[in-house]
């Protein structure tokens, strides 16, 4: 009887033991999945996060920004070919420089003119070009003061090419390039010379009226401007 007693205790106590174990592997279970769906919710909040500053820097950004910059590398990939091509086909009369070789779309053209009207003078002119371009032509200025019907006397120069809207189809075309440019800055001395269509009127006049004055007054605004 005795036996039968201290055998029923023994087996409660296993149950008892085996019961306490189960409940603290359930405990434990618990904590680990608590732990594991902790950490998802913050990973989710961290992309949460970085989704939306990503967002918002797309929102704070200028809309024409990456544009403009990748209009510029065009711009600047252009300019290395055209001025490499420029440099090997300059006319004999003319001469490039440019003030910093880090800005290849600002530099000043000398052209020396050997014939005509314009002969022994130097005249230089600034060229820029901006950053749409070659869709729209460079901007160019006459530095040197000068009695000539294309040219006013405040550095305006009228040369078709250089327009960017032309009905006639003789102006700016993507087409073109810096040589084009400065062949036809050259030509303003010589063939494209136009007492026809002047920009300015009163040196196309002054021609009209008595050429061997004109002559005279060119001559005296080379000495005076251009050496």
């Amino acid at each position: 009887m005795i036996n039968r007693s201290l055998k029923f205790l023994k087996h409660g106590a296993l149950a008892l033991r085996q019961q306490a174990l189960e409940q603290q592997c359930s405990a434990a279970e618990c904590s680990v999945g608590q732990t594991e769906a902790d950490h998802s919710s913050v990973v989710m909040l961290t992309l949460a996060s970085k989704l939306k500053r990503d967002d918002g820097g797309k929102a704070g950004r200028a809309p024409g920004a990456s544009d403009s910059a990748h209009r510029i590398s065009i711009r600047d990939r252009l300019l290395t070919k055209e001025v490499a091509e420029l440099e090997t086909n300059l006319p004999s009369t003319c001469k490039a420089s440019f003030p910093d070789e880090d800005k290849l779309h600002h530099f000043q053209l000398a052209v020396s003119p050997d014939e005509g009207y314009y002969q022994s003078g130097r005249f230089q002119f600034e060229v820029d070009v901006p950053e749409a371009y070659n869709m729209v032509p460079p901007k160019v200025r006459c530095l040197t003061r000068i009695w000539h019907p294309n040219i006013t006397e405040n550095g305006e120069i009228c040369l078709s090419l250089l327009r960017e809207h032309s009905i006639d189809g003789t102006g700016w075309a993507p087409t073109r390039t810096l040589k084009d440019v400065v062949w036809g800055l050259n030509s303003l001395f010589t063939d494209l010379l136009n007492f026809d269509d002047p920009l300015n009127i009163d040196a196309a006049e002054h021609h009209l009226r008595d050429k061997e004055d004109f002559r005279n007054k060119v001559q005296d605004y080379i000495k005076r401007y251009a050496r």
